[in-house]
């Protein structure tokens, strides 16, 4: 039996600490000019009507093991940034959508979470991590709009802060 193709709907969560350090994995799958592709937590969505924050929370549990869900200890620290980006998907990726699929919708999200916050990568699907500083971080990104989203996150890290009432 074949996999279902990929529904072209994903998440990128930006997952930060206070100090604006940034996750950034290296996916498992790299080929030729991504071989170095590192990246912030993304993810499609496993159904249509499955709603972006669940995509988000799932994800960030596959690809991390940090639990965000609501009640967690970061449940309150989940974010949606109200910002989406539409992009063209890489070709060697195309098979995984349907005939005629060209273009991915991603959604936005912020997760903050403690210095030092433990990580345990799907070895499956990434290799490696790293903590960076925002703007290191922002240059390491293999994706352009990965990349944009991480260089956000001093305006949005701020309203987060505001939504959570947590001190700055």
């Amino acid at each position: 039996m074949s996999k279902p193709y990929k529904i072209p709907q994903s998440v990128l969560v930006v997952i930060y600490t206070p100090q604006r350090d940034v996750l950034l994995i290296r996916r498992a799958d790299g080929q030729g000019d991504t071989l170095d592709f590192w990246q912030s937590v993304t993810g499609s969505k496993d159904a249509p009507d499955e709603a972006l924050v669940d995509t988000a929370v799932r994800e960030v549990w596959e690809e991390t093991g940090i639990d965000c869900a609501p009640g967690s200890r970061y449940g309150r620290t989940l974010h949606d940034w109200h910002l989406e980006n539409v992009y063209t998907i890489y070709p060697h990726w195309l098979h995984r959508y349907a005939p005629g699929v060209t273009h991915n919708r991603e959604h936005l999200f912020g997760l903050q979470v403690e210095p030092g916050c433990p990580v345990r990568l799907n070895p499956r699907e990434h290799t490696d991590y790293q903590w960076l500083p925002c703007h290191e971080a922002a240059q390491r990104c293999f994706s352009p709009s990965n990349a944009e989203a991480i260089l956000l996150l001093e305006r949005f890290a701020q309203a987060d802060l505001v939504a959570t009432g947590a001190p700055p």
